[in-house]
């Protein structure tokens, strides 16, 4: 299936900001086919429109977008615990339905980032854990990945809402697991980040984010802003795309989540299919990749002081 035309306004965004040309697409797209078919560790989708998506994540670099495919699908067998949440399995509907991370429908504009929000007090750490959140939004990325051109172009802002977060939310990240998101946000995803914004932290949260900066790019460090309510959010994402909840004028949260549970259903058999890519790490050549030189040893933070 070839590449779907971008509007004109994308079009001429991904020249200027990707290096996208028609003829470097078809090209990037033929080479990335057939490295994959060469690889014989490499399980990975070759249709069109997905590989152009890491191909306008990396800017059309080649090489960059190798390392980029290689270790997003890596990652499927190094960090299993971060798939272990099945798109069929009734309690990924469930967390679906909690509202806990929502794809906001609107943008500012075509131009504009896609928004993507994550409320931890929508979710019971008693029942959930935090591997079971990142499969939702992972699931939620791939679809945005193969049908969301503002996204791929435009890049995505993220929003995390920590009121209400208790000991118990942040007692289930460790170091080696920021390390996995982290990897998998910034290292693994094809997606460009623009900001990420933490709104009402609790105290002990800087402890975290300071693990967490430490190993993320400087590009990445200079995105993130704190804030202390949500009107300082509003200096950055306007008040016309963000849910009611959230004092905003972008519809309800159960109209968002309405809209992604038909999209999930609708996506359903590619999902499944989707399944069955990986990588077998015993065929790669060289080293194969582990998760203990992944991510290290494991620790935690359980002496962090919580209010």
């Amino acid at each position: 299936m070839p590449v779907r035309p971008l509007p004109p306004e994308l079009a001429e965004q991904a020249r200027d900001e990707l290096n996208e040309d028609p003829r470097r697409l078809e090209e990037g797209i033929q080479h990335l086919r057939e490295w994959i078919a060469k690889q014989s560790y490499l399980r990975a989708r070759s249709d069109d429109q997905w590989l152009a998506t890491f191909l306008r994540g990396c800017k059309y670099s080649i090489e960059r977008t190798k390392e980029k495919i290689d270790l997003y699908y890596s990652l499927r067998t190094t960090a299993p615990d971060l798939f272990s949440l099945k798109y069929d399995d009734p309690k990924f509907m469930d967390l679906l339905r909690s509202g806990v991370a929502l794809v906001l429908p609107k943008s500012v504009g075509l131009k504009g980032p896609r928004v993507v929000l994550i409320r931890a007090n929508q979710y019971d750490p008693a029942i959930y854990n935090v591997n079971e959140l990142l499969a939702l939004t992972l699931v939620l990325q791939q679809i945005l990945y193969i049908e969301d051109d503002s996204f791929v172009i435009s890049g995505a802002i993220n929003i995390v809402d920590l009121e209400g977060a208790t000991m118990a939310h942040f007692l289930q990240m460790t170091p080696a697991q920021i390390k996995k998101l982290v990897i998998c946000g910034q290292d693994a995803s094809p997606a460009r980040l623009r900001s990420s914004h933490y709104i009402s932290p609790p105290h002990g949260f800087e402890t975290v984010l300071c693990i967490g900066k430490k190993i993320l790019s400087d590009k990445i460090k200079d995105r993130i802003y704190v804030h202390r309510n949500i009107e300082e959010l509003y200096e950055f994402v306007p008040k016309e795309i963000l849910p009611f909840e959230l004092g905003g004028e972008g519809g309800t949260t159960q109209e968002i989540v309405d809209y992604w549970e038909q999209k999930i259903k609708l996506y359903g058999p590619w999902l499944q299919e989707d399944q069955q890519f990986g990588t077998d790490e015993q065929f790669r050549p060289g080293q194969p990749k582990t998760a203990a030189d992944m991510f290290g040893v494991d620790g935690s933070f359980r002496q962090l002081d919580f209010d």
